[in-house]
């Protein structure tokens, strides 16, 4: 399969999305929107991969070219291609699913235990570990499948349309390169995430102090992805 990313940020990249890709034998483009690079022919890519944003979907001046990317979604809904969405990128899903995207009451920042919803279709553990860096959350979709939630955001992701399309708040894909990343530029996020307290607000010394996190982490990616993928092949 040809899969294409849509970047929103020099710095919020695929991270071990595109490893992952590459290992198991899939090509990959990125289309950089915030370059003002055209998003990709819809004829030209099997599977779509939406990625993070450091803005939220209702800001006052939102970027020109998100009203392209809404429509591309959008398309991609209806069409029966893979579709995948992780921070903002699964925002978007939801939105254009017909749930609300709206600021939590907490944000998150850091490693959170997840739950396993009693209904998820997700190949998880009851109870994992994920990174998290937001402050928005969204509703479920009619018809989606809750992936589980954290003390601070019951809804961390949805699978809907049998698994074909795929919505993830947390991220499975972070690294240590892509993590030290967003607190590089933490200041491009808004006061509340970029905040040096709270209850769910971790530093960058408690986040990076035990590298193996991002190791389990890899492990739930590939479920996760498999799983996708494996759907995404049906008839």
């Amino acid at each position: 399969m040809h899969i294409y990313f849509l970047q929103h940020a020099d710095y919020l990249g695929p991270a071990r999305f595109a490893d992952w890709l590459t290992g198991m034998g899939h090509s990959h483009n990125t289309c950089h929107l915030y370059a003002d690079e055209a998003p990709p022919l819809f004829d030209n890519f099997d599977a779509l991969i939406v990625l993070d944003a450091p803005f939220g979907l209702h800001e006052d001046t939102p970027p020109a070219w998100l009203k392209r990317e809404r429509k591309l979604i959008t398309r991609m809904l209806k069409s029966g291609k893979p579709l995948l969405g992780v921070g903002v990128g699964a925002q978007l899903i939801a939105e254009a699913l017909g749930a609300i995207v709206s600021r939590g009451t907490y944000a998150e920042r850091g490693w959170q235990p997840i739950t396993l919803a009693d209904e998820s279709p997700f190949d998880l553990p009851e109870r994992f570990e994920a990174f998290t860096w937001h402050h928005d959350v969204f509703g479920l979709p009619d018809e989606a499948l809750p992936l589980g939630g954290s003390t601070a955001s019951p809804l961390q992701g949805f699978a809907w349309d049998s698994g074909r399309v795929v919505a993830l708040q947390c991220h499975l894909e972070a690294t240590a390169a892509s993590v030290s990343a967003l607190y590089d530029h933490l200041a491009a996020f808004d006061e509340r995430l970029a905040a040096t307290d709270g209850a769910y607000l971790q530093s960058r010394e408690t986040v990076m102090e035990e590298p193996r996190r991002f190791d389990r982490l890899a492990a739930l990616l590939d479920r996760v992805m498999l799983d996708w993928l494996r759907h995404a092949r049906r008839p």
